[in-house]
C-alpha cells in the first residue's frame, strides 16, 4: 500500500504503542521505532532516518506539538494519533494534519495512511 518502511510511533501508553505496532506491520511497515517520550523521540530522530512519524498528542505532563514542528523541519511526513475527534483545538499551523483517532483498527490506520500519503 505505502512505499513506508520505517516509522516512528511516539505514544506514552505502551499497549496502544503496541497495537499501533501491529497494525503498522500489517500494512507493510517493517521497522517500528517505540518512544514513550519526547527526549526518547529527539534521540531517536537524531540517530536515524525515518519515512513518517505518528504522534500521541497528549503525553500526560506534556503536549507534542512543539516536537511535531521539528519532525516538520526535518521534513518527516507526520500526523497525529488523539482521543479528540478533530483538530480544531490544535495550534492553528498544526490542524491540516492527518489524525488518527483512539481507539484505532486496521481500516482507519490505512485511512490514516492514504491521507499522509495522498497518491
Amino acid at each position: 500500500m505505502i512505499d513506508a518502511k520505517r516509522v516512528l510511533v511516539l505514544e506514552d501508553s505502551l499497549i496502544i504503542a503496541m497495537e499501533a505496532e501491529d497494525i503498522l506491520r500489517a500494512v507493510g511497515v517493517e521497522t517500528i521505532s517505540i518512544c514513550n517520550s519526547i527526549e526518547q523521540a529527539r534521540d531517536a530522530v537524531a540517530a536515524d532516518r525515518f519515512d513518517f512519524a505518528l504522534l500521541d498528542v497528549n503525553l500526560g505532563e506534556v503536549m507534542s506539538f512543539e516536537f511535531a514542528r521539528e519532525v516538520a523541519t526535518a521534513e518527516i511526513p507526520f500526523g497525529f494519533v488523539s482521543g479528540y475527534s478533530d483538530t480544531l483545538d490544535f495550534p492553528e499551523d498544526l490542524q491540516d494534519r492527518p489524525l488518527l483517532v483512539k481507539p484505532f483498527d486496521e481500516d482507519a490506520m490505512r485511512d490514516f495512511l492514504r491521507r499522509l500519503f495522498p497518491s
